[in-house]
């Protein structure tokens, strides 16, 4: 009888060292790291496993913060990626952002950090928009960026490429403030091509050229 009470107790040491184990054996997310394009903040992750059923809980802080705050709508969600836009929009702030998975309904792992975030500088900033119209030897050319980099930033202009179809290249500029570029005296029947550039003055950073818009004069 005593024999059959100690291998109990054994065993019930042994099935909460196993549990306990097993509440840390999951493993954390992987290459946790933000996404920014436009000012629009996404914070990415892999999962630690093959398991389906994991579920997320991201929080987010300001570097320097001791406290983290949960982000809302990114609570036991299944999904591998947190939009982290609206409490990541201060472009004077650095901020990180943590992940860790559960598996209901015990197991979970620990933390998984992404680097400092800066959406200051680590955004990337799409192409403008480029609309052309051509009249006799005239190109006019209208640039817009999009709506967010706008807000975000007053003073941005704008670099115009005139592309001739010797190759030759021509750069123009335009302020924020202009409605319009426009390209005179070129030549009857020629094709041009054309291509356009956001610039942010205050950080010295631009954004990739637009797709190619080719016209032929009139």
């Amino acid at each position: 009888m005593i024999r059959l009470l100690l291998r109990a107790v054994l065993l019930g040491n042994l099935g909460v060292c196993v549990t306990a184990q097993e509440l840390v054996m999951l493993a954390p997310p992987a290459q946790v790291r933000f996404d920014s394009v436009d000012y629009e903040n996404i914070l990415h992750w892999t999962p630690p496993t093959n398991k389906t059923s994991l579920q997320y809980y991201v929080q987010w802080k300001i570097y320097g913060e001791p406290q983290w705050l949960d982000v809302d709508g990114c609570q036991g969600i299944q999904n591998q990626q947190c939009d982290l836009s609206d409490v990541t929009s201060d472009l004077r702030e650095w901020y990180y952002a943590r992940v860790h998975a559960s598996s209901p309904p015990s197991s979970k792992s620990a933390w998984a950090l992404s680097p400092r975030f800066s959406p200051r500088w680590d955004t990337k900033i799409s192409p403008p928009v480029l609309r052309l119209n051509v009249t006799e030897q005239r190109i006019v050319v209208r640039v817009k960026a999009l709506q967010l980099v706008r807000k975000m930033h007053s003073k941005l202009h704008y670099k115009i490429y005139l592309i001739h179809t010797s190759g030759e290249e021509e750069e123009f500029e335009m302020d924020c403030c202009s409605n319009k570029l426009t390209l005179k005296e070129l030549s009857h029947k020629a094709k041009y091509c054309l291509q356009a550039q956001t610039v942010i003055t205050s950080q010295a950073k631009s954004s990739a050229r637009s797709s190619l818009k080719c016209v032929t004069m009139l």
